[in-house]
């Protein structure tokens, strides 16, 4: 979704100047609004908080590993803060460290994943909790928290990392599909809560996306299972993710992109992929 180019007058040979777009180079614009990504230690919330920060937001980097949050930060010129979403005394810190801050303009939630492929029937109903503890109770506490931040900004936005899965059924998903299911319930509930407010509530809803660690994470590091899940084919990047997230968080304060939807071209569905290549 690139900018127009801009445009510079060139002298003609007679009469009246003709134009001609000129290429410019993004350069990192000194930071106006601040964004605070959970999940940023690793795919696409890492790879969102580049995209962020190149955009010009002042990024807060949000996640259970510090040591890879200081390292982005560094990258980024952000700020690294320890965060376990299933912890409510972890999310009041995060809203503590972020309180010195001008302001808090955008949450974007990208804390969460998947465990697992059984059956419903054969479910482990731990792994269950822990999926909706991470992709749901997550997206409520850190809302909750930066709230009154997003409010103090009169343009707040909280953006959510869903997924197709929220909206299909696929077998083996079980687990997965009901919590990005309540996760898409809870984003378009807040959407309705909040419009009043001014604040924006979007959903960014990725199909298959070849990161370092969801699959592998998925399938108990397992890792030629997790290759097969992109065997023969093209995925969608965490990159290309990012590119989306940074559309949709930098349109104008009266727009608000409630849903998108971003797969692989031989994606059909959460379950039918071509693979030219297998």
């Amino acid at each position: 979704m690139p900018d127009v180019p801009p445009v510079a007058s060139v002298p003609g040979p007679a009469g009246p100047t003709r134009t001609t777009p000129t290429r410019t180079t993004p350069t990192r614009t000194t930071p106006t609004r601040t964004a605070v990504v959970t999940g940023a230690s690793s795919g696409i919330g890492a790879a969102s908080a580049r995209a962020l920060a190149a955009a010009g937001f002042h990024v807060v980097c949000a996640a259970r590993r510090l040591d890879r949050l200081e390292a982005l930060a560094a990258e980024i010129d952000g700020r690294a803060v320890a965060l376990d979403v299933t912890d409510d005394a972890s999310v009041a810190a995060l809203a503590s460290t972020v309180a010195d801050l001008p302001s808090v303009d955008l949450v974007l939630h990208c804390a969460g994943g998947a465990l697992g492929m059984e059956p419903v029937v054969e479910a482990d109903l731990d792994r269950w909790r822990r999926m909706y503890e991470t992709n749901v109770l997550g997206v409520v506490r850190v809302t909750q928290a930066l709230l009154p931040r997003l409010r103090e900004s009169r343009s707040g936005h909280v953006v959510v990392m869903g997924s197709i899965a929220g909206s299909e059924v696929y077998p083996g998903g079980g687990g997965y599909v009901a919590a990005k299911h309540a996760t898409r319930a809870v984003t378009e509930t807040m959407r309705w809560e909040l419009h009043t407010e001014g604040i924006r509530v979007s959903e960014v809803a990725p199909g298959m996306v070849r990161t370092d660690e969801f699959s592998l994470v998925r399938f108990d590091f397992d890792a030629e299972r997790a290759a097969a899940v992109y065997a023969g084919t093209t995925p969608v990047t965490a990159e290309d993710v990012a590119e989306v997230v940074v559309f949709v968080a930098t349109r104008p304060a009266h727009v608000d992109i409630d849903r998108v939807v971003i797969k692989p071209v031989f994606q059909a569905n959460g379950h039918t992929v071509h693979r030219p290549g297998a």
